[in-house]
């Protein structure tokens, strides 16, 4: 299977900036969509922003403009840079990644997969 590590959440003042870190390992054939969501205390998980394989983004309205996903194709990292940081950005961010993967003998099946999530803490 593949499996998702994630890195780079913290406590900072509003206004600072963070970046977290997701990377995926495993027998990756291809990754389809990268994603980033999160989870206030008290609410549902959101979507915040997505990558697609052509490069297409998208973002919540609450984060335009402020955070940008990228990836690194070679190291199969998606990154969320967070800038000008909100408190009500405060959450546990999840990285979520699909795509296939070769479970042996070369028989590529489908994935989506999780990362354990990340603490991001936003001082007023």
């Amino acid at each position: 299977q593949v499996q998702l590590v994630e890195s780079g959440g913290g406590l900072v003042q509003a206004g600072e900036s963070l970046r977290l870190s997701c990377a995926a390992s495993g027998n990756i054939f291809s990754i389809k969509t990268m994603a980033w969501y999160r989870q206030a205390p008290g609410k549902q998980r959101e979507l915040v922003a997505t990558l697609r394989s052509g490069g297409v983004t998208n973002y919540v309205e609450a984060v335009k403009g402020r955070f940008t996903i990228s990836r690194d194709n070679a190291r199969n990292t998606v990154y969320l840079q967070m800038n000008s940081l909100k408190p009500e950005d405060t959450a546990v961010y999840y990285c979520n990644v699909d795509g296939t993967y070769d479970s042996g003998a070369y028989y590529i099946k489908e994935f989506t997969s999780w990362g354990q999530g990340t603490q991001v803490t936003v001082s007023s």
